[in-house]
């Protein structure tokens, strides 16, 4: 299907950003050379009070660009910035990237033509992650986030064959009905809006689509530290929202939960019962053995033996972290206001 001159739609393109210097700048120019006509495209960079020069960059590219804007998310949440940008934008189709990504020429055109194609309510394609580096550890993260064994079922983040309806997908290109019948995203999900906003939308029967030839290019953190954070954080907000929203996420997210969970628990009464201490060895075997094998593949695609040595490493850190998070999440559920 393509679009055709006569029939385009406004879109509006919603950035929201905090201290993002290092990654603003790549991200306006892949909108800009976006294949989509300018003259039917607004961006609105919504900051959270960036305390670098991430202000100035996007002010230099307003003042070239005049369908860019700069506008204010004073309280630094990521969904407050999402709604603000809902509430002033004017496009009949509303685009949600991310400031740490960078996005294929034709990624709103696809956008668009999908939406039309499948009468889509939200549509989004492939997320590859690169590396901010050239560092072993860093490309390891990489992998891993693209990796089976490393995200599970998310089909946004692997390479998909074929277009699909799909539960989740990174950003979105929603239509602007939706909101005004679902409402918007919740303000007081610090993490994982997104996830609960399109569970909402699909109990009300709407329809997400995927399409493999909608790709952006995504820089996930670049240091053990950080990736760490990033996972434990994840996993915390994997359990809020079924107390903040009352809506559970799907069985993927609490996996390694369970994992840890089972870990832990069969370790504590094996201090007691010996046959628990063999579920331990035989739960950690399974999994070491299948982290092993997950690395020996990536390692032998990539031509680098390094990575049998990161990967098990980068693995752990992304399943004992999230779950761990997870785990912190359950036993501080009760401060949690409903």
């Amino acid at each position: 299907m393509k679009i055709y001159q006569n029939n385009l739609q406004l879109v509006s393109i919603i950035i929201p950003c905090r201290n993002e210097e290092q990654f603003i700048a790549e991200c306006l120019d892949s909108v800009i050379r976006q294949d989509y006509p300018k003259e039917k495209m607004e961006i609105l960079v919504i900051d959270g009070k960036s305390e670098d020069k991430t202000r100035s960059i996007i002010k230099k590219y307003s003042e070239k660009y005049s369908f860019i804007k700069l506008l204010d998310n004073f309280q630094k949440i990521k969904p407050i910035a999402l709604n603000i940008g809902i509430n002033k934008s004017n496009g009949e189709y509303i685009i949600i990237m991310d400031a740490h990504a960078k996005y294929q020429k034709n990624y709103i055109t696809k956008c668009i033509e999908t939406a039309f194609e499948y009468n889509a309510d939200n549509v989004g394609g492939i997320l590859k992650t690169i590396p901010k580096n050239k560092k072993i550890i860093a490309k390891s993260i990489t992998k891993c986030l693209s990796s089976t064994f490393g995200v599970g079922g998310a089909s946004f983040r692997k390479d998909s064959q074929k277009t699909k309806e799909v539960d989740t997908v990174f950003g979105g290109c929603y239509k602007r009905n939706i909101f005004n019948k679902i409402g918007l995203f919740n303000e007081r999900l610090i993490r994982s809006q997104d996830i609960e906003f399109n569970i909402r939308l699909k109990k009300k029967g709407g329809k997400i689509v995927l399409n493999p030839e909608i790709i952006s290019y995504y820089y996930p953190k670049s240091t053990l530290k950080n990736f760490a954070k990033h996972n434990f954080l994840d996993g915390i907000w994997a359990i809020y929202p079924t107390k903040i929203a009352k809506i559970p996420f799907k069985i993927r997210h609490y996996i390694p939960l369970f994992f840890v969970l089972s870990l832990l628990g069969s370790l504590l009464l094996g201090l007691f019962w010996i046959v628990f201490l063999y579920l331990f060895t035989f739960i950690f075997g399974v999994y070491s053995i299948a982290s092993i094998c997950s690395s020996i593949k990536i390692a032998y695609k990539e031509k680098n033996i390094k990575y049998i040595i990161s990967m098990p490493i980068i693995f752990a850190c992304r399943h004992f972290c999230y779950g761990m998070g997870s785990l912190w999440g359950v036993l501080t559920l009760n401060k949690i206001k409903k």
